[in-house]
């Protein structure tokens, strides 16, 4: 069995309000009383791409556990490799995987330079395929991403989602140790199914999506700015069976 964190969608900026309660939910991953196999975050890791919300962003997420983070619509890939990542500078899709002995993480890059919306380059899916190529057949894996390849009935988001989800689709069907989706983007826990396996989407860090039957003040009034922010717990069990657990976090100190 592993333990998995999964938050999205920090947007972390010049403003305290984004820093602190990211920082909440990374203290609160601290103070656990147990070692997690990874910390994983979906994408909008920055609110403008800056090479300074980047560097903020990099002493924030520094944990005693393994970090993974992949780009989202609000995120540059060139200065997220150079300011995050560590890395030389590139405009790349930012593709990570790790590998331990009881699962396979793939963090694909599914943002568009310049839009909001999202797409897999076929850079990405091939080597999502290598990765799973050199994975045996019995080793769960689980892809992250942070648009979600489906709809979530939200045209606000469904208008920005991941589009050519039917090559990922294709790609799952060959490989049935493919455990579950996770992604980000919507500013809300939700739970799908995309290609027959859990599509798991992260609630926000920053803000709460306001649901289309949901009261608003005004059209363009999104977001709940005053709900806690919240992270999605993954428990995967060695027959690939994938439990999710959601949590609010207090900013308190």
């Amino acid at each position: 069995m592993i333990v998995i964190a999964h938050l999205s969608d920090t947007h972390i900026d010049s403003e305290p309000r984004s820093i602190e309660r990211t920082r909440a939910v990374m203290r609160h991953l601290e103070e656990l009383p147990y070692d997690l196999d990874a910390v994983l975050v979906t994408g909008d890791i920055t609110d403008h791409g800056l090479p300074a919300e980047y560097e903020q962003a990099r002493r924030l997420f520094s944990s005693r556990h393994p970090v993974m983070l992949c780009p989202g619509n609000h995120d540059r890939r060139d200065a997220f490799r150079t300011h995050l990542l560590g890395q030389a500078s590139s405009t790349a899709p930012v593709n990570q995987v790790h590998r331990s002995a009881d699962a396979v993480i793939a963090m694909c890059d599914s943002s568009v330079p310049g839009k909001d919306e999202g797409f897999l380059s076929d850079e990405t899916l091939a080597w999502l395929e290598d990765v799973l190529a050199r994975t045996s057949d019995g080793t769960p894996v689980l892809v992250g991403f942070h648009h979600p390849p489906t709809q979530l009935h939200v045209p606000f988001i469904d208008g920005i989602r991941q589009f050519g989800a039917e090559r990922l689709m294709v790609l799952a069907d060959r490989h049935p140790n493919i455990a579950a989706f996770l992604c980000g983007h919507a500013h809300t826990a939700a739970a799908t199914v995309f290609a027959g396996r859990p599509l798991l989407v992260a609630p926000g860090v920053v803000s709460t999506l306001r649901l289309p039957w949901e009261h608003r003040a005004h059209p363009q009034d999104h977001v709940h700015l005053d709900h806690p922010p919240a992270l999605a717990f993954h428990v995967l069990e060695d027959s690939g069976k994938l439990t999710t657990h959601f949590r609010h976090v207090s900013t308190a100190p």
